[in-house]
């Protein structure tokens, strides 16, 4: 058991950082499509199947086609995809602060006392699980998926290119 917990956090953690690293946003889109299809294989070995089923209709399915689309329709010129000059500055700072977090995370994780529960998991199936989405939780599952529709067109608008003052669209690949 433990082998597979660790094949299947090594892949998606690899597929992650792989992700982070790449320049082609095709390529790195699809590796965190592989990432999160990892996530769903971490639910599956915990026995949580339909917070798995969950994750590959949301993220690997409908999350992805929309990243993917994204990325197609707000595509730059090879140009505008090159390192600002002030880039290098940033480099410390960005450091500084993932430094910070995977601090934080590491400082969580280990002090997380890592016991057995002896009184057995509560048992929720999916009706109850469907009951409470859709009866005292509904209003925070629309206004987190309104959030999301929200922050998914700003991500859109701030990636889009800008319009000259005459009207016409900016210089780039037709």
């Amino acid at each position: 058991m433990i082998v597979a917990f660790a094949a299947i956090a090594l892949l998606t953690l690899a597929a992650a950082a792989v992700a982070m690293t790449l320049r082609n946003l095709i390529h790195s889109a699809l590796l965190l499509i592989g990432s999160w299809a990892g996530i769903a294989a971490f639910y599956l070995w915990a026995g949580a199947e339909f917070i798995a089923f969950a994750q590959v209709l949301v993220y690997v399915g409908a999350v992805s086609m929309v990243v993917l689309f994204a990325v197609l329709l707000t595509r730059h010129s090879r140009a505008d995809l090159d390192v600002a000059p002030d880039a290098a500055r940033r480099v410390v700072p960005a450091l500084l602060a993932g430094g910070a977090v995977l601090g934080v995370l590491f400082g969580g994780v280990l002090s997380t006392p890592l016991r057995v529960a002896t009184s057995g998991a509560p048992t929720l199936g999916v009706r109850e699980l469907g009951r409470l989405l859709m009866g005292p939780h509904a209003a925070a599952l629309l206004i987190l998926g309104a959030l999301l529709t929200v922050a998914l067109l700003g991500a859109m608008v701030i990636a889009a290119p800008e319009r000259r003052d005459d009207g016409s669209p900016p210089p780039g690949p037709s």
